[in-house]
């Protein structure tokens, strides 16, 4: 006859016996920036309104790109890039981004689902800077791609004895409708109402354009307008499409928006961590 011995068990007279701790079997692990990021290129793929926007921004580019590309003489392109065309699309795609840069924030105020997204992450800027990082990358290689394919065609299409190089203005183009969406993100973060947000950045994108012919009465307002009518998204676009190096190809233009969405996003960053969901 055997005996088993088992482990002897100390309990306190008058109380239940001790039971040991659950060990839970799923590994926890500490959460990180690289989370955020796939939780936020989780939503952004699967989500209608990122294949609408994305999907009509595309078709303007390329197919105005391209309509336009046979519409240009073709002595333009001796000193003119051959993505120029891309220009004449861009004016009216930044808009779908701008639109989407603000849904990417403002969906989920909407729909109340930002109070599980900031119960899963605690660290609202993680949240934040994850959405910006992957917003800014998707909007950036569409629109490079964009701007590509349009160059490409021109160049099988137009004959043009040469040209100068048009790949900086791939970069350049990308970069700056890429960082008005980041702007309109930054706005919608703040606002967390689309209506508002889009309407906030259709005035920032066309009211400097607008305004120089009414300040041009003011003779003291020369400068406000010739500032305005150099600086606003349109001239922008159109310098970085020039293919003309006296004029910097755009670099002042596009630094000013860099700073003024950066300036835009600490905001953002301050009212998500001051204020309640």
């Amino acid at each position: 006859m055997s005996t088993e011995h088992a482990e002897p068990t100390w309990q306190i007279p008058g109380q239940a016996p001790r039971t040991p701790a659950y060990v839970s079997p799923i590994p926890i692990r500490q959460a990180h920036l690289g989370h955020a990021l796939a939780s936020e290129w989780t939503k952004i793929r699967s989500v209608r309104s990122t294949m609408w926007t994305l999907g009509v921004f595309l078709a303007l580019v390329i197919v105005l790109g391209c309509l336009m590309a046979g519409l240009v003489d073709g002595d333009t392109y001796l000193n003119t890039p051959y993505t120029m065309p891309a220009f004449f699309g861009l004016l009216l795609g930044q808009m779908c981004l701008v639109s989407l840069g603000v849904l990417v924030v403002s969906s989920e105020y909407g729909t109340g689902m930002i109070r599980t997204t900031f119960t899963a992450s605690p660290q609202r800027h993680r949240v934040l800077a994850a959405k910006i990082i992957v917003f800014f990358v998707v909007a950036f290689v569409t629109a490079a791609v964009a701007i590509t394919v349009v160059g490409l065609y021109t160049q099988l299409t137009v004959d043009a004895r040469s040209n100068p190089a048009w790949v900086p203005t791939v970069f350049m183009g990308a970069l700056y409708v890429s960082l008005m969406g980041v702007l309109a993100l930054a706005m919608g973060s703040m606002m967390r109402h689309s209506a508002g947000a889009i309407t906030t950045m259709l005035g920032v994108v066309l009211l400097p354009a607008i305004m120089p012919a009414f300040l041009l009465f003011n003779e003291s307002l020369a400068d406000v307008a010739q500032f305005m009518s150099d600086y606003n998204a349109i001239s922008a676009l159109s310098l970085i499409f020039e293919g003309d190096a006296s004029t910097g190809h755009g670099g002042a233009q596009t630094a000013l928006l860099a700073g003024l969405t950066a300036v835009a996003c600490v905001g953002a960053f301050a009212v998500q961590t001051n204020r309640d969901v």
